[in-house]
């Protein structure tokens, strides 16, 4: 079911995300799983000569859903995500981690190489996701294209031109909270905000 716009009158927004940056929700795996997917990036970067910068440690993320766009804000961008992410419900789940990839199509003149996750967690998260996004859409934030999400995480930005997808031996961890991240734009830099858990 498509999301519901029910605007009323639009006001202006004199608040604007820090000059430089934006945000985003998303979820930082935990140390075990860190670790199992550095190990994991590592064994195909050596075996298909993966070459290009690889993602530091402190910010290997999958995002859930970005920033919205300001239909009727009333507060600052950071207050109303403050607002919505805590009116986000969902329980534990988990998510398995069980395909490498390496896109195709350019993002920012690179071609990542991703880990991607199965279907079953992959509707886990897409319902995540959707709750992100209304919660926003209540403090006057929309988010386009909800249903479009392939959750995945980004290890390397590399130069090979051509696709592929190869199984991998699964990745698990429960997930037990997502997380607000502020990122600056062309420092390669991401800040935690604030964590929220599942029930």
């Amino acid at each position: 079911m498509p999301l519901e716009l029910n605007f009323g009158p639009v006001s202006p927004v004199k608040n604007k995300p820090r000059e430089g940056s934006s945000f985003f929700f998303a979820l930082i795996p935990p140390t075990q799983a860190l670790t199992e997917i550095i190990e994991a990036g590592e064994r195909f970067r050596q075996s298909h000569r993966l070459i290009g910068s690889r993602v530091d440690a402190d910010r290997l993320h999958m995002t859930l859903c970005p920033l919205g766009r300001a239909e009727r804000l009333l507060r600052p961008y950071e207050a109303a995500l403050l607002e919505a992410a805590a009116d986000v419900h969902m329980g534990r789940f988990e998510v398995v981690l069980d395909t490498a990839m390496r896109f195709s199509s350019r993002q920012d003149g690179q071609y990542p190489f991703v880990l991607c996750a199965d279907d079953a967690s992959g509707k886990s998260l897409a319902r995540l996701r959707r709750g992100i996004a209304e919660a926003q859409l209540r403090v006057g934030l929309y988010v386009p294209g909800v249903s479009h999400f392939l959750p995945h995480i980004t290890l390397l930005y590399g130069h090979h031109t051509g696709a592929m997808q190869e199984s991998m031996p699964p990745i698990a961890w429960e997930v037990r909270e997502f997380a607000l991240i502020r990122s600056f734009f062309g420092q390669s830099r991401y800040e935690i905000v604030d964590r929220w858990p599942l029930s």
